[in-house]
């Protein structure tokens, strides 16, 4: 019964995934209530700490976007592009990777790649080699961020078995491991393809005249737009807010309260400085409340923390009620071969599309089964396995962007132009990360 049980949860997962987004959400709560009231199992408590931290992170960078702090960021990474255009490839999956370590998010990094495309076209660079390894190092840069919803959530849990790790303890082992996996996947992407010249589907669009006006004489830029003065201001303020964070979690004696037992936890910590530093962002820059629903980070931001809110409650609702079932094989297995469950959790991320969602389903999951946080801190990145399935939004719009048609979902839909880059970069995180987490958790 388990296991049809189970062939549900997929089924909803699948559904929803077709919808994405807000599908994956409410979808998800078919099978909540699927599982409740047709299978008998007991809910479990939604994922409020995981929303929360979404909601804060989401409002404060939405702010940001709102005074013009993403697009003083974007001026900012594309004098680095662009001054350096031969090094295409290895800076533009740096500075999505930037991106996200700052804001917590993959999703600000839409704007950056028609000037990433641009660069490598106008110095004959395949586009594909920097623009599918930047849209993978968007992602890859979530486990390395101190303000992302899997690793304040990871943060969360981890505490609560081990004092002795921090956010610090994380971010010592996801960094570099991460870092280390985008220097292989653009190693790799250096000479991935044919030239430039020499591809069928370039030459074919050059054939046609209006397609060719198009690629010669379309550029994508930044630099013509003169930003007001708040767009720095918010930007300053928000690398603040960052070191603030970090501060805090490296002195736990600032986070003790009067006579308190125990520090306030850093998940707290976090939602507390995001919304107070939303809010000086906001005084500092005088920026209008109207627009900051209206930036593309508020929006996907939003649409996260609804898809988490169903797949986690339906997901942690099976795993709470099949545990003690599955318990002892699952352990032997993965006792035997640790690897085994960095596969599950990519395995999860490919088909919930969140990893923040996968965090929230799979850190459970291996605690339950008694497995090390060293463990689990070191194949954190194989939480993002959704560049597997090319219908991420992020990898959507990369293809779109790239108008000589190199970046491309194949014919055979996974030989796709993110797939090698995506494997490179999260195997190889993954094995840096569980030797770090072995020698130093």
């Amino acid at each position: 019964m388990l296991y049809i049980q189970f062939m549900f949860l997929l089924l909803m997962l699948y559904l929803g995934s077709r919808y994405g987004g807000i599908g994956l959400g409410v979808v998800s709560g078919i099978g909540l209530v699927a599982e409740v009231f047709i299978f008998q199992m007991p809910p479990t408590s939604p994922p409020i700490t995981v929303m929360l931290i979404i909601m804060a992170v989401v409002t404060c960078a939405s702010v940001l976007e709102a005074a013009g702090g993403l697009k003083y960021m974007l001026q900012v990474a594309e004098r680095i592009l662009r001054s350096n255009p031969r090094r295409v490839t290895f800076l533009g999956p740096l500075v999505t990777y930037t991106m996200t370590f700052m804001l917590g998010t993959g999703h600000a990094v839409y704007s950056v790649m028609p000037i990433i495309g641009d660069v490598a076209l106008k110095n004959g660079i395949r586009p594909e080699r920097p623009m599918a390894a930047s849209s993978v190092a968007a992602q890859l840069g979530i486990t390395a961020s101190p303000i992302s919803a899997a690793v304040v959530y990871y943060l969360a849990q981890l505490t609560n078995i081990d004092v002795t790790i921090t956010l610090l303890s994380i971010l010592s082992v996801t960094i570099p491991a991460t870092f280390i996996g985008l220097i292989a996947m653009s190693l790799y992407s250096m000479r991935r393809g044919v030239e430039l010249e020499d591809d069928p589907e370039y030459q074919r669009r050059m054939q046609d005249p209006d397609m060719r006006k198009r690629i010669e004489e379309t550029t994508a830029t930044t630099l013509d737009e003169k930003l007001p003065a708040s767009a720095k201001q918010s930007v300053i303020l928000f690398v603040l807010a960052l070191v603030t964070i970090v501060i805090i979690a490296m002195f736990p004696s600032i986070r003790t309260i009067a006579d308190a037992a125990k520090p306030i936890k850093m998940s707290v910590v976090i939602q507390m400085m995001m919304l107070a530093f939303g809010g000086i962002i906001l005084l500092v820059t005088k920026t209008k409340t109207s627009k900051v629903p209206e930036g593309v980070v508020f929006k996907s931001g939003m649409v996260a923390a609804i898809a988490i809110f169903g797949i986690a409650w339906m997901s942690d609702t099976y795993f709470q009620f099949a545990m003690p079932s599955f318990k002892a094989g699952i352990l032997d297995m993965v006792q035997a071969y640790p690897w085994s469950f960095a596969l599950a959790m990519f395995i999860v991320s490919v088909v919930v599309n969140s990893q923040a969602a996968t965090c929230r389903m799979m850190l459970p999951v291996a605690l339950g089964m008694g497995l090390s946080p060293a463990l689990v801190i070191g194949i954190m990145p194989s939480c993002y396995g959704y560049f597997f399935i090319p219908n991420y939004p992020s990898d959507i719009a990369t293809v779109a962007f790239d108008i000589t048609g190199t970046t491309k979902i194949g014919k055979y839909y996974f030989n796709h132009s993110f797939m090698v880059p995506g494997l490179i970069a999260v195997i190889t995180a993954c094995c840096v990360g569980y030797v770090l987490a072995s020698m130093f958790i």
